[in-house]
């Protein structure tokens, strides 16, 4: 029987930083790799925020943000991100966070993303100690080149896929398709 936190068998998974709008007037970023698409009409994409986190405060003020896929390289900040609190700190200018404005959102998106979902709440489902958000696409974004049919092009860009902790993992570059 595996003795780790049940979860961890599911990782890893791909990590998003939330862009929202809060109470302070701030913008807030907060990596969540828990995250999910759930319907394509209406199209949806859901991520759980622990109820105790600023994001889900700023979330419950503004119903607008947006969705960052940033490049591998930025582990770091992702992971740096993680570890303070909006409450406290301003992540981007903290972290030297370029941001720039979105299409349909009054939310900013991170610049240099590699993609960017820009959403509002659409439900919201309690569960245990987190909301689980279900936002409304209401624009998709894609950096030119960096995906294609399949989804991103990882022979050109890679995404960060966290583990736990301070662990990220690449993807590996060459797609296994399966027969038909």
């Amino acid at each position: 029987m595996y003795g780790g936190k049940f979860y961890r068998l599911l990782h890893p998974r791909p990590t998003v930083v939330i862009a929202s709008r809060c109470p302070n007037g701030r913008v807030n970023l907060m990596p969540a790799s828990w995250n999910t698409p759930v319907s394509e009409e209406p199209p949806t994409v859901a991520v759980a925020v622990e109820r105790e986190a600023y994001t889900h405060q700023c979330l419950q003020h503004h119903r607008y943000a947006t969705l960052n896929v940033l490049p591998i390289d930025a582990a770091d900040l992702i992971y740096k991100l993680g570890t303070v609190s909006g409450r406290d700190v301003d992540k981007a200018s903290q972290f030297g966070v370029n941001l720039e404005p979105s299409t349909k959102v009054d939310v900013p998106r991170i610049a240099g993303a590699l993609a960017v979902y820009e959403v509002e709440v659409y439900k919201e489902v309690e569960v245990g100690e987190v909301t689980l958000y279900i936002f409304h696409v209401l624009e998709t974004w894609a950096a030119p080149g960096a995906a294609d049919q399949w989804g991103f092009d990882f022979k050109k860009v890679n995404i960060p896929l966290h583990g736990a902790g301070r662990a990220f993992y690449r993807v590996d570059p060459k797609p296994v398709f399966a027969k038909k």
